[in-house]
């Protein structure tokens, strides 16, 4: 692994949670949407994550190989689906997108599982930066022993 193994996965770590908080932020923003282009209430959005350039195996393969030395990547947000989740249904007959009942469909977002979820990758943020600065930190300490001072 080089010195900048390190760098890289913790910068893309700090990548993908960055996107996933700007996720987040889109699905509180529109917590009250209930029409949206195609007349539908907004849906929540959900973002996957992966290992960068990795692959998948199962448990088994990753346990038998577990004597030999494993490399990592890397994370990468590997998309970006929404969640298919029932709306919530409140009754507001004086809202415009009522139906014939005086329902109106509000989107699936919990303002509290996305507070919750954006503290997730606050946290996670903020450890991949400190392990960016440690990675910088003996970095530079590594050069300064080998200018002899």
């Amino acid at each position: 692994m080089s010195m900048f193994d390190s760098f890289n996965i913790n910068a893309s770590g700090l990548t993908a949670q960055r996107y996933r908080m700007d996720v987040i932020a889109e699905n509180v923003a529109n917590a009250n949407t209930t029409r949206t282009e195609d007349g539908t209430p907004y849906k929540r959005k959900v973002v996957t994550f992966e290992e960068k350039n990795g692959h998948y195996e199962n448990f088994d393969t990753i346990f038998g190989r577990a004597s030999r030395r494993f490399k990592g990547h890397g994370v990468v947000a590997s998309g970006t689906f929404e969640d298919n989740s029932e709306g919530n249904m409140v009754y507001d007959p004086a809202h415009p997108d009522a139906d014939e009942n005086g329902y109106v469909i509000y989107p699936n977002v919990n303002i509290i599982t996305e507070m919750t979820n954006l503290i997730d990758a606050s946290r996670s943020y903020e450890a991949n930066a400190t392990a960016f600065e440690a990675s910088k930190s003996i970095a530079k300490q590594g050069l300064s022993m080998g200018q002899g001072g």
